[in-house]
């Protein structure tokens, strides 16, 4: 299994908007494709702006791939979310299952 892990900084008058955007649009995309497990919305204040840390897991970089393009490394960010957003990571993180309890 493979999680990957993705940040970004909300603007806040658009933070309800952006929680309904992933609850709704986000969230039912992604249950749709093969390879995906699911994923967590996590959110935490970082000094003006709430910063959301999302992590999805899937069955492998293959499965990715076929979500995220070629090039896995790279976000995917729609042009609707980048509107919300005051900053974004352009790239993910990606971590191997190696155990768990």
């Amino acid at each position: 299994m493979i999680s990957r892990h993705w940040s970004c900084r909300i603007k806040r008058e658009e933070e309800g908007n952006y929680v309904k955007y992933l609850k709704e649009e986000v969230l039912p995309h992604l249950s749709t494709l093969d390879g995906f497990l699911g994923a967590s919305i996590n959110r935490r204040e970082v000094g003006d702006f709430p910063e959301y840390l999302f992590i999805s897991e899937w069955t492998s970089k293959e499965a990715i791939r076929a979500f995220s393009g070629e090039n896995i490394q790279l976000a995917v960010v729609s042009e609707k979310a980048q509107n919300m957003m005051h900053s974004f990571d352009r790239e993910v993180r990606h971590y191997e299952l190696i155990g768990s309890v």
